[in-house]
């Protein structure tokens, strides 16, 4: 049986200074993070952590399906042509450095994990319990007070293009947001539902909308990044 447990240059030394939630890619079903982040985070060669997953194929997919993708190569990196890559689960992550040897830098980016998996899962919480019926809850507002006008879809439009706004982050984006993302997600929804409610007329809901979501706006723009950065 071959010795799993490899050794590579570039695992010695100090990890990248990094938040540790920049290495999750958090989606609906579950956190995965990208076999180019951990390479880039140990300072080596993609190929040498994507072949350690093909190699030991078998021992990953005991942990969960493991996830290929093939996309252009990300920001930053050398070469134009898209490249095969694995998005790996928390275990399977795990696994992979596990079967490397354990040097200061691949201990320090174990820490990394912890805490992002730990985020992201903070983060889904947030957004279940607290997000998603703030988010209802000025839906239901908006139809409460537009129902029958033939403008209520472009009202539901806006109201969340104003929220996305405010909060400093791309439509299709808020499912797999960062904690403090989802958390400024849920205060902008209750401050536009609390506007919703306010008005008497549906003419009035998106004007209402904008001034609630005045203190968000300022927040963003004096801690840019905090929408997708996770900082």
């Amino acid at each position: 049986m071959k010795n799993a447990r490899t050794h590579n240059k570039a695992d010695s030394g100090t990890l990248d200074k990094r938040d540790s939630t920049e290495l999750v890619l958090t989606t609906s079903a579950e956190p995965r993070v990208d076999s180019r982040l951990l390479a880039k985070q140990l300072g080596g060669d993609h190929a040498n952590v994507f072949e350690l997953v093909t190699n030991y194929r078998a021992d990953f997919d005991q942990l969960g399906v493991v996830r290929f993708q093939t996309e252009k190569p990300m920001p930053g990196s050398k070469g134009g042509r898209p490249e095969r890559f694995a998005l790996l689960n928390e275990d399977q992550a795990h696994l992979m450095l596990t079967y490397r040897r354990n040097t200061a830098k691949v201990r320090a980016l174990k820490i990394k994990l912890v805490k992002a998996f730990s985020n992201a899962r903070r983060a889904a919480t947030v957004r279940q319990v607290e997000y998603l019926p703030a988010y209802r809850d000025l839906q239901d507002g908006i139809h409460a007070l537009a129902a029958g006008s033939k403008n209520e879809r472009f009202i539901h439009i806006n109201a969340a293009k104003a929220v996305n706004k405010a909060v400093g982050i791309e439509v299709g984006k808020r499912p797999g947001a960062a904690l403090p993302v989802q958390s400024l997600l849920t205060v902008a929804n209750m401050l536009a539902a609390g506007a919703v409610h306010s008005a008497t007329d549906c003419r009035q809901i998106q004007e209402r909308i904008h001034a609630a979501l005045s203190p968000i706006k300022a927040l963003t723009a004096r801690h840019m990044g905090i929408g997708l950065e996770g900082k």
